[in-house]
């Protein structure tokens, strides 16, 4: 094992708990005990990445074999990259703390176009040359999946090989290819020629770019028969993995919960809409795999909430029957259910009240567009009057709060569109519900961005101006009570248009634009459009050419070889639909649409008519007349030292769920366990003994409470004491805190302690969070300080009420510590007892 002193640098870094690499459920291997080392790498921030389940999904999978180790890598925020390269350290995985450099593969997800940057940054911290070409035998083989993949021209260049579709089947088959190149003692070529005879590998250096006299990029094939890679899918989803024990991440990433995918692929038709095209066919899981996998993942993970992950969950045929179930199992463990973003028109009245049961979870609506005629041309097929009465429904049963999505710039939209959007949201906003009270309306309005593989894929993006135009009046129009509007960056939407269709001209305006500095351009506070702009400039192309043009259907086009299944002739025909508002309906109940993506074989619509009924019985929650309180005091040192109080609070949320402790909850709208703590320790610090207590059922005793939970902390947190309160012993009186101090550096800090002991008043200025100033008395509050040894200080600190002094304040200002030398500084809160006892244990 492979070892950075990463913990040498958490202090001073924001969010240290995203580099620790300990969570619940990831998987640890010995790397020399395999014979394949390959890294997931995800071009953004741990809680973006671990939010994206497709990444769960192939960790676990790939590491059922024995033949191989998958670990994790995620983009290091700007302080963190800064702090690897002052100290000359080069990016490495979480599990293990392996260099990137020293893996045999080493795989990137390519989701978001804005993310680009993000991967030759991590290429470059990783010590790795940053394009394909530059890299030899010596170096990990380099590659990627995702939707980006649908055009894989603009990053091509820096990959060794593309996955393009369902990455379940074939990773694993390029895992057997690799395994048996290595065995045989062949040259990178020979294993890039086994891997592009695998269906969706896309080996880029294969392929010679040319550019003709209109600017045009056409692809030579360098192998006979490899002219065109086709999208590789699943075709039996219910069969296929998916993890019961996936990991539980640290901090608070954007999808909190655990996700259940019940069906992948949507045959809808939105001709917005590259997900819906790329991801074809619909096939769902059947109720019955989903419950078992809820079940499973619920009692590994703690999870308080479950959300069901679908491109239309709405449309999944046996949803209502499949809530119902959920809920009989969710309901008495306070786990909420939750739909992401559903049509307006599949969200009936009986599953919003099944959804509210345990809490009202997120509620979205995207109508994408304004007015009849543009939702018809992009073929969005709902009605103002869907839309009113499910948000009608949605008040009448509690919920105050909607969002609705919508998007400005779609093909053939006038300003009778942009205007219907004012309209819609004025008309929701007169609905009322209880009391005659009215809701909040949160409305997001992105610009709409034309995509590969889409109907729409021919049409011109409109410019930066344009967007502005028409978000500034539609702010304007909604500026009323109630109303609060959320939008994109058009600039950033641009960028995203030049990325999404450009050709392999653009890896050099991406290469130079991260040279200029620009990383994690998908975040409004780091995007600098000026650097992009410079570095297309420079590039001597147009961003023009690939987005706000107008393009011919028979020109060719940079994704030509990337063959996603549809049909181009669909796509023109549904190109002509939009412009004549003429709709499609789906397919997965009626007639074929001739789309070309099934051989009603193998790949074909999958869904299932059989629904669950509830079955088991609701659980009782715990009845406050039953319930005991337990105090527990528990060690925070190790790795746990870098978590802050909330953290530590969710994780014991979670390990008392997995541990099958029953908590007794809180009454209202958000019911939460009962759970409280002692005053909370600063991020960083360490504690020999604190105090938490918990509401729980009657009959679980201090031992079998210990060894349960204590089986589900992570590393560094540890039960270290247990007892039951009563009405004599609810208290602990404790009016001092003691701590051992163990500093890094011993400069001039005798004359600083010897000087506070001399001084009858030692006054300290602090500013609140109000910016008020208020002064304390430090000799009030330090009640003894005294050297151990020449490195080890003994501290303690009295209690005061209204007054809060932590050990940084006291050696900041009597040892005149500077704030930078605080971070390698070590503080450990002691567990009560006599305040100097066992001097040698102190001297660690």
């Amino acid at each position: 094992m492979h070892t950075t002193p990463i913990q040498e640098i958490l202090g001073c870094i924001q969010k240290p708990s995203r580099y620790l690499g300990t969570e619940v459920n990831r998987v640890i291997k010995d790397p020399d005990g395999v014979r394949l080392h390959m890294a997931l790498a995800f071009p953004d921030l741990y809680e973006i990445g671990t939010s994206h389940f497709g990444i769960q999904i192939l960790y676990h999978l790939l590491n059922r074999r024995d033949d191989m180790f998958v670990e994790r890598v995620f983009a290091p925020a700007k302080d963190m990259a800064e702090q690897l390269q002052r100290n000359d350290w080069p990016l490495c995985s979480l599990e293990t703390r392996t260099p990137l450099a020293r893996f045999h593969i080493v795989g990137f997800s390519l989701l978001y176009e804005l993310n680009f940057t993000n991967v030759l940054n991590m290429l470059h911290l990783a010590n790795l040359p940053l394009r394909a070409g530059q890299r030899d035998e010596a170096h990990p083989l380099v590659i990627a999946g995702g939707p980006c993949v649908a055009n894989p021209e603009p990053m091509a260049p820096f990959f060794d090989a593309m996955v393009f579709g369902d990455g379940e089947q074939v990773l694993g088959q390029m895992a057997d290819l690799w395994i048996s190149w290595k065995d045989s003692g062949g040259g990178k070529q020979d294993l890039l020629r086994n891997w592009a005879r695998l269906e969706g590998v896309y080996v880029p250096s294969f392929f010679d770019a040319h550019y003709d006299q209109d600017g045009f990029q056409r692809l030579e094939p360098v192998l006979p028969a490899y002219a065109r890679i086709t999208r590789t899918v699943v075709g039996d989803l219910d069969g296929a993995f998916f993890p019961e024990h996936p990991i539980v991440p640290f901090g608070r990433p954007i999808h909190d919960r655990l996700r259940l995918e019940i069906s992948r692929g949507c045959s809808r038709g939105c001709r917005f809409c590259q997900a819906g095209m790329i991801y074809r066919p619909v096939r769902e899981r059947s109720p019955e795999k989903l419950l078992g996998i809820a079940d499973a993942a619920l009692a590994a993970t703690g999870y308080e909430d479950l959300s069901l992950l679908s491109l239309s969950a709405g449309d999944y045929t046996c949803l209502a029957p499949l809530m119902e179930s959920l809920m009989s199992q969710c309901q008495g463990d306070r786990v909420a259910v939750s739909l992401p973003s559903v049509r307006a028109d599949t969200l009936s009245p009986n599953l919003m009240a099944l959804i509210k049961k345990v809490r009202k979870t997120g509620f979205t609506i995207a109508p994408e567009a304004g007015s009849q005629r543009l939702r018809d041309a992009i073929n969005k097929n709902i009605r103002l009057e869907d839309v009113t009465a499910t948000v009608q429904e949605a008040f009448a049963l509690g919920w105050q709060v909607i969002k609705l999505y919508f998007m400005i710039g779609l093909p053939t939209e006038t300003d009778a569109d942009v205007e219907g959007i004012v309209e819609m949201v004025a008309a929701i906003k007169k609905i009322k519900g209880p009391m005659k009270r009215r809701g909040q309306i949160n409305v997001s309005v992105t610009t709409f961005v034309p995509k590969a593989h889409t109907p729409f894929q021919w049409s011109s993006q409109i410019s930066t101006e344009d967007s502005w135009a028409r978000l500034e009046r539609i702010k304007t129009r909604l500026k009323m009570p109630g109303v609060q509007i959320k939008w994109q960056n058009p600039a950033m939407s641009l960028l995203e248009g030049v990325l999404a269709r450009g050709d392999r001209r653009l890896a050099g305006v991406i290469e130079r634009a991260w040279q200029l500095g620009c990383t994690f351009d998908g975040w409004n506070e780091q995007f600098n459009f000026d650097l992009w702009r410079q570095a297309i400039a420079e590039s001597g192309l147009d961003s023009g050419f690939f987005t706000t043009r107008n393009r011919s259907l028979d020109e060719p086009l940079p994704w030509d070889h990337m063959a996603s299944r549809v049909d181009k002739a669909f796509l023109k025909e549904q190109w002509e639909a939009a412009h004549h508002t003429v709709t499609l309906d789906d397919c997965r109940h009626g007639v074929c649409s001739g789309c070309g993506v099934c051989d009603f074989e193998t790949i074909r619509p999958r869904v299932f008519d059989r629904c669950p009924q509830a079955s088991r019985p609701e659980k009782e929650a715990v009845s406050v007349d039953g319930a005991v309180q337990m105090e527990l005091r528990y060690a925070k040192d190790e790795a746990a030292r870098f978590f802050s109080h909330l953290e530590v609070a969710t994780i014991f949320s979670r390990a008392l769920r997995r541990a099958r402790i029953d908590l007794l909850y809180s009454l209202g709208f958000h019911p939460m366990p009962r759970i409280s703590f002692d005053d909370p320790l600063p991020l960083g610090m360490e504690s020999e003994a604190e105090r938490m207590r918990i509401r729980m059922a009657s009959g679980v005793s201090c031992e079998m409470l210990t060894e349960r939970l204590g089986r589900q902390l992570p590393v560094g947190l540890r039960i270290v004491g247990c007892r039951q309160l009563t009405g004599s012993n609810q208290k602990h009186n404790e009016a001092k805190d003691r701590y051992r101090v163990f500093l890094a550096r011993t400069a001039e800090r005798a004359a600083g302690l010897e000087h506070f002991h001399q001084k009858e008043q030692w006054p300290l200025s602090r500013v609140n969070r109000k910016g008020l100033s208020r002064t304390v008395d430090l000799k009030d509050c330090v009640c003894a300080m005294e050297w151990i040894d020449k490195n080890t200080l003994f501290l303690e600190i009295c209690r005061k009420e209204g007054i809060t002094i932590r050990p940084s304040d006291v050696l900041q200002s009597v040892l005149r510590l500077p704030a930078e030398a605080l971070f390698g500084t070590r503080v450990v809160k002691m567990a009560g007892g006599n305040a100097m006892v066992d001097r040698s244990a102190q001297k660690q």
